[in-house]
């Protein structure tokens, strides 16, 4: 063998002793980490090794602070079901995404802590929904149920002042009074005549109502 031969060589092992040695050094500083985790975190726990070979830990509540202490983010567990907090930097939580006994949840507040949107899915009925409010309440609603989706529209009294709904039998279009009265409506409707018999009017109806709920005017005739 040449001296070139045994320093190639030499060299060689001194790579993989390095490389040996910088990984031992990242098993060593994991472990570290996770002991002091164990050590300062209220609560937390591991336990033994699952015969997958992996460590599990469990906790019921995780906190994340920023570079100033702030809490900025929460992962919990209540009576209620789980959920995860996200903070601005004045702790108002501004993201919500929980799961509770009515189903999963995603709510979106501004810097004054009110909630401004709200996607839910409420398991009971299956119905998925959207809700968009401004510091007053909820303004605006879209939502599908076993009839089909529908949209409405609340005025700062939180008074509903329009709807749109697309059913089995068609779709329509309804404008309220402040009182919530419908007033007017475009599209599909159902009328009932005093004998009892109900007439199904198209999608091209327009109905003109009084405040009582009665016709006032009604095309096609």
């Amino acid at each position: 063998m040449t001296i070139e031969e045994r320093v190639e060589k030499v060299e060689m092992e001194l790579a993989r002793a390095k490389r040996r040695n910088r990984l031992l050094l990242a098993v060593v500083l994991l472990a570290l980490v996770l002991l002091a985790v164990r050590a300062t975190t209220p609560g937390i726990t591991t336990s033994g090794t699952r015969s997958e070979g992996e460590n599990v830990v469990k906790a019921n509540r995780f906190i994340l602070v920023d570079v100033n202490d702030k809490t900025r983010a929460e992962l919990s567990v209540t009576w209620r079901g789980p959920s995860l907090d996200l903070y601005d930097e004045n702790g108002k939580s501004c993201v919500r995404l929980f799961v509770t006994e009515m189903g999963p949840a995603l709510s979106l507040s501004d810097e004054n802590g009110k909630t401004r949107v709200s996607l839910n899915m409420l398991s009971y009925f299956n119905e998925p929904a959207l809700i968009l409010s401004d510091e007053k309440g909820p303004r605006v609603s879209l939502d599908v149920d076993v009839n089909g989706p529908m949209l409405d529209l609340y005025d700062e009294n939180k008074k509903l002042r329009a709807f749109l709904n697309v059913g089995k039998d068609g779709s329509a279009m309804t404008l309220c009074d402040k009182n919530g009265k419908a007033r007017a409506r475009l599209g599909i409707n159902k009328t009932t005549t005093p004998d009892g018999k109900t007439i199904t009017y198209p999608e091209s109806s327009l109905f003109l109502f009084d405040p009582n709920g009665n016709v006032l005017w009604m095309a096609p005739r």
